[in-house]
């Protein structure tokens, strides 16, 4: 389709573009379609269009055989040239008008001037309708390029050859309309396609802030439940040694787990929510929490009765976001179910970085039952394997030989960012 919007350059740099994107194919010249996509519709616009071009190669040849008296060796070829490429003028319209026109032109040399005009009136019926596709189909600065051709390279030498000029003049003005025709109608059926297509881009960006406003919603609730009942929680938690004078140590302890678990917890959910809430400019923009923090991990998980010995193997290395937060998660999660299913067990968590993949290990030495699969917001063995499938890596969880658990995850490394 033309394309009125595209800048142009001005003057005779822009004739000479025209007319060089008119005579020369080039490898991004487009196969357009002109044609309507039904077929109710379509069919019978393609059968007029066969139905033409055979009537009007059939009247070349006949017309050049019996009144112009042009050999039939000759009257067939030019005649095909002239009129039959407007079987395909709807769909490859430039190379169409390169047949006819130099079906044309050539025609102009084996008649010598002989006669009022030397083609075939259904000769001419062919072009028309041809440059009316071309005007449809083709950049504006390549249809200028045709009308500029067709009356500088077809029309003049047939003046130049005897035709009379005021008839050429007529043709040329012709040749003209239809061109300026077609680029109105092909610039109209753009711009129908450009409306349709920032309608769809509109009904797309609703839709796209009606998610957001329902993340912001949901992300509201979630902060007003979530986060008051985890304050109450490390509230309590931090209020019960004052309130329980004579509590136990070992309770004490339990509660400080409790507390700074909550408290965690609740700067997380903040964390989380300030993500959702994407058009809240004064949204916690916190970077997400990565290996750099396993040490905090494991301090936690010995606060809370496990006995956890850490290694790194390797040179560490950046990691990608994605890849470090999964691995970050799955040792938290693993260290979630060792306190949970096998309480006072000792627990050795390892970080390997090897050539292509970042291992992470973490078994414990308890005696426990199966951990429930937990089928909610990226929690427990079901998580872990969202997290590891999604970055194409693989997990292996489960009992070992005699007692305890072991979760071995293997993620191949990403971009660091």
């Amino acid at each position: 389709m033309n394309d009125p919007d595209r800048p142009a350059p001005p003057g005779r740099t822009r004739l000479a573009a025209g007319v060089r994107a008119a005579l020369v194919p080039g490898r991004d010249e487009p196969a357009v379609t002109l044609l309507p996509a039904h077929p109710a519709l379509r069919l019978p616009i393609l059968l007029i269009l066969t139905m033409l071009a055979l009537g009007f190669t059939a009247g070349a040849i006949a017309i050049s055989i019996t009144q112009y008296r042009v050999n039939a060796q000759l009257a067939w070829p030019l005649g095909a040239l002239q009129a039959m490429p407007l079987l395909f003028a709807a769909r490859w319209p430039l190379a169409a008008w390169r047949f006819a026109a130099a079906g044309l032109l050539l025609t102009v040399f084996v008649r010598h001037g002989e006669g009022f005009m030397p083609w075939p009136v259904t000769a001419i019926l062919a072009l028309i309708v041809i440059l009316f596709f071309v005007g449809i189909g083709a950049a504006r600065q390549t249809t200028v390029g045709v009308g500029a051709v067709t009356i500088a390279g077809v029309l003049v030498p047939a003046v130049l050859f005897g035709m009379p000029g005021w008839f050429g003049m007529i043709l040329a003005a012709i040749a003209a309309v239809t061109l300026t025709f077609g680029d109105a109608v092909g610039g109209r059926h753009s711009a129908v396609e450009e409306l349709r297509r920032r309608e769809e881009q509109h009904r797309r960006d609703l839709a796209r802030q009606a998610v957001l406003e329902e993340r912001a919603r949901i992300a509201r609730e979630l902060h007003d439940v979530v986060a008051h009942h985890m304050s109450v929680i490390a509230m309590q938690a931090e209020a019960a040694p004052y309130k329980i004078p004579e509590l136990p140590d070992a309770a004490r302890q339990t509660f400080e787990v409790v507390r700074d678990a909550a408290r965690e917890a609740l700067t997380e959910t903040r964390r989380v929510v300030g993500l959702l809430r994407a058009d809240d400019e004064g949204a916690e923009r916190a970077p997400q929490p990565g290996l750099e923090r396993l040490d905090d991990l494991v301090g936690a998980a010995r606060r809370s009765g496990l006995a956890v010995a850490s290694a790194v193997v390797g040179m560490p290395r950046p990691l990608h976001a994605g890849v470090d937060l999964s691995a970050y998660r799955i040792v938290q999660e693993s260290l979630s179910n060792a306190a949970r299913y096998a309480p006072g067990s000792r627990v050795h968590v390892e970080v390997r970085y090897s050539a292509d993949t970042l291992t992470v290990s973490v078994t414990d030495d308890g005696a426990r039952s199966t951990p429930e699969e937990s089928h909610g917001g990226g929690h427990g063995l079901v998580g872990m394997r969202e997290r590891v499938a999604m970055l194409d890596g693989s997990l292996d969880a489960g009992p070992r030989e005699g007692a305890g658990w072991s979760v071995v995850a293997e993620l191949p490394y990403g971009d660091p960012d």
